[in-house]
């Protein structure tokens, strides 16, 4: 039983690819445009705070993040108001075994004002973070230090590393499924061109991404500029990087993966080829016969005999000899397949999410099986799709293993997923409330289709038992033994005006084509009577070819026409592989996203909110008693300014010349109007000239609330100014 292809509509081929690179194209652009902001390694704390007034200036600025991160000595940068960096320029270590936190030491004597602290990173899992945030010392001031406008791996630098991690997977997907495909299920399929360049394709793609993405590690982990691509420097310190080193172990792997390409499409290909074709050279050799030839032919009618029965053992002992030659190949490759598959597959699993936070000497082998199932699903996927529109006839056994395959590589998905899913999420709540849970909800989704519609192929695949015999062996007649003047069987009659049409103009076509390539590659005989051969006219021997190879191609399409069960298999498959692009681009954009379980972590240490929301407010507020010595300045903090906690607030008073000074009497207050909450009177204590401060001030909801600041210069004069401020939850 075979299960046929075509030349496909191409219409209809390339309405649906278009449907499924435009969907792909919308989450890249949609989802993976937020890529830079989905930080893998989060910055959960510093010292000092940001917003904070110290009275004093601090040693050092210190950074925790949630999980491991690399820096250096430019990794951590301390700007004056006037932006020169005044930080020591060497980056100190001072995590622990549960901590992650660097810093960078601070000179003595810095001046008041407000300093600014940038700060880039690469987290364990190869994505790079940066952050910028300020403290004041003594009180606020103006600052001109300039702060990074773009994020880390943002901008035109991070959208083409993105493309390039997109790329790769695909690469990988084609290559590893592509091989398992043809050695697993189909190894006929070594012989089909289309096939071949699938995989070639795949390991060309993933040489060449992998390439862009070593050179593209130093602007993305740092400056951005995508000039920064030519620097030599930048690339050698990429190299010991783990990232780097993962990405130079997989070119290693590539050259051993062309190396089993090549034996894959060569001396497995030709152990498989048809014994008429070996056969077929030697059978065109005209047999040289001598002057005594005729005396000979009685011996050999006497040796007829034993010559048939020496051919039949040679024969048997070289069928013998094809079979072990067949399975020894088929052992190596597979065993060899695995091994470079295995290895490719471990060096996304040791640079990216199952290398850092739970469990990552667990999660690092069930990431390699998770990849190396949807390589042999989706990848066999794209292999029988090219075998089933641009290749010969497909086996519906070969059909059969491959759907076996398929229900394994879905059954090992499950069980990964559902290990990475609870690794990374953590809580049912998580997949709703975070990016990477709803990221994760849409690629279950869409894996539930890819389910469906693969479950409507093994229906079709059914239904092939059901094709009569006779159409079958229609379908394996060879293309040369139909006479141009027959009509190949099909098991259906054939009455449509346009079919029969279309077949009396190919036969006249091609009949118009021999008779012209006849007459012009025959010479007139000599007058002498000598008839010498002529070589034929290599101009009409290849019209005549191509004559003879669009008559065999549209007798194959209406074979594949006429058939349901298997157009319909055609169709769904190539549903299946459309599914598969947005799927493979939704599982990359997953990748580069911040893990719920590591966003509820950083919100846990912020109080339960995000690192956004609720961070210290800093308020300046002039004011004018209209009395002697009534006009000045009020600055006040609140930390960390979030609701439910109790806050911090200091209060610090200066003249017009920025000198502190003292006055009778303060009063502060908050209202939240839309709630009916307050007034909400603060108690102050005076802790120094022009300094009060008071500890414990609890705002009971999240919004935005009105200051009430009630400032007297002397038994006469006093003022009320009112400022707004945002509390996070």
């Amino acid at each position: 039983m075979v299960t046929t292809g075509l030349r496909p509509r191409r219409s209809a081929v390339l309405r649906l690819l278009v449907v499924a690179l435009a969907l792909a194209g919308t989450l890249l652009g949609g989802l993976g445009g937020a890529a830079p902001a989905s930080a893998h390694a989060a910055l959960t704390g510093s010292t000092p705070a940001q917003g904070s007034v110290a009275d004093r200036a601090p040693e050092q600025v210190t950074l925790t993040f949630s999980e491991g991160v690399a820096m250096g000595d430019d990794s951590i940068r301390v700007l004056d108001p006037q932006g020169k960096r005044v930080d020591e320029k060497k980056l100190r270590n001072l995590s622990s075994d549960r901590v992650v936190k660097y810093g960078a030491g601070l000179p003595s004597g810095l001046r008041d004002g407000t300093y600014t602290v940038a700060w880039q990173a690469v987290s364990a899992d190869s994505h790079p973070v940066s952050g910028a945030f300020t403290f004041s010392v003594g009180a606020p001031s103006k600052t001109t230090a300039p702060v990074p406008q773009q994020e880390a791996g943002g901008g035109l630098v991070g959208a083409l590393y993105g493309v390039a991690r997109y790329l790769a997977y695909a690469g990988f997907v084609l290559l590893a499924g592509g091989a398992a495909f043809v050695v697993a299920c189909r190894p006929a399929a070594a012989l089909v061109r289309s096939v071949q360049r699938l995989v070639v394709y795949g390991w060309a793609l993933l040489t060449g991404t992998t390439v862009v993405m070593l050179l593209l590690r130093t602007p993305y982990t740092g400056s951005g500029d995508l000039a920064d691509v030519f620097d030599l420097g930048g690339l050698q310190q990429v190299l010991i990087t783990k990232p780097g080193a993962a990405l130079v172990s997989r070119l290693l792997l590539l050259a051993a993966a062309a190396l089993f390409v090549a034996v894959l499409f060569g001396a497995y290909a030709r152990a498989y080829e048809p014994a008429g074709a070996e056969e077929s050279a030697g059978a065109d050799e005209p047999s040289a016969v001598g002057a005594g030839g005729a005396s000979g032919e009685g011996a050999e009618a006497d040796e007829a005999g034993g010559s048939d029965d020496a051919d039949e053992r040679g024969a048997s002992d070289a069928a013998a000899e094809q079979a072990r030659r067949r399975k020894d190949l088929t052992f190596g490759l597979g065993f060899g397949g695995v091994i470079v598959a295995t290895g490719l597959a471990a060096t996304w699993a040791m640079a990216e999410h199952a290398s850092t936070g739970l469990q990552p000497a667990v999660a690092m082998p069930v990431d390699v099986l998770h990849l190396l199932a949807v390589a042999a699903w989706l990848g066999g996927l794209a292999a029988l799709v090219v075998s089933l529109y641009w290749g010969p006839p497909v086996e519906r056994a070969a059909v059969r293993r491959f759907s076996r395959i398929a229900f394994g590589s879905v059954v090992v998905l499950v069980a990964t997923g559902l290990y990475q899913s609870w690794r990374q999420v953590g809580t049912w709540r998580a997949l709703t409330d975070t990016g990477y849970g709803q990221l994760l909800l849409l690629k279950v989704a869409l894996v539930v289709v890819l389910v469906g519609i693969a479950w409507l192929s093994r229906q079709w695949t059914g239904r092939l038992a059901e094709v009569p015999e006779t159409e079958v062996s229609a379908a394996e007649v060879p293309a040369t033994e139909v006479p141009a003047t027959e009509v190949p069987a099909t098991g259906k009659a054939e009455t449509d005006g346009e079919k029969d049409a279309e077949e009396a103009a190919e036969k006249a076509a091609v009949g118009a084509a021999v008779t012209a390539a006849t007459a012009t590659t025959t010479d007139p005989a000599p007058k002498g009577g000598s008839s010498p051969e002529t070589a034929p006219d290599p101009t009409r021997a290849a019209q005549l070819a191509r004559q003879q190879a669009a008559l065999r191609t549209a007798r194959t399409k209406r074979q594949r026409d006429a058939d349901p069960e298997r157009l319909g298999l055609r169709r769904s498959v190539l549903a299946e592989a459309s599914v598969a692009v947005v799927l493979l681009v939704v599982t990359t954009v997953l990748t580069a996203t911040e893990p719920a379980r590591t966003e509820a972590a950083v919100k846990a240490t912020s109080g339960g909110q995000s690192a956004e929301a609720g961070r210290p407010q800093t308020l300046t507020v002039p004011f004018d008693t209209g009395g002697p010595d009534g006009k000045g300045t009020a600055r006040i903090g609140l930390s960390p300014g979030r609701s439910g906690s109790a806050n911090a607030l200091k209060l610090r008073i200066t003249d017009p010349s920025g000198k502190p000074m003292d006055v009778p009497e303060v009063k502060v207050s908050f209202t939240e109007k839309s709630k009916k909450l307050g007034p909400l009177s603060v108690t102050t204590r005076h802790t120094g000239k022009g300094q009060w401060r008071a500890s414990g001030v609890q705002l009971p909801v999240p919004g935005q609330w009105r200051l009430s600041l009630v400032v007297r210069t002397s038994d006469i004069d006093q003022v009320t100014e009112i400022k707004n401020v945002k509390i996070g939850s």
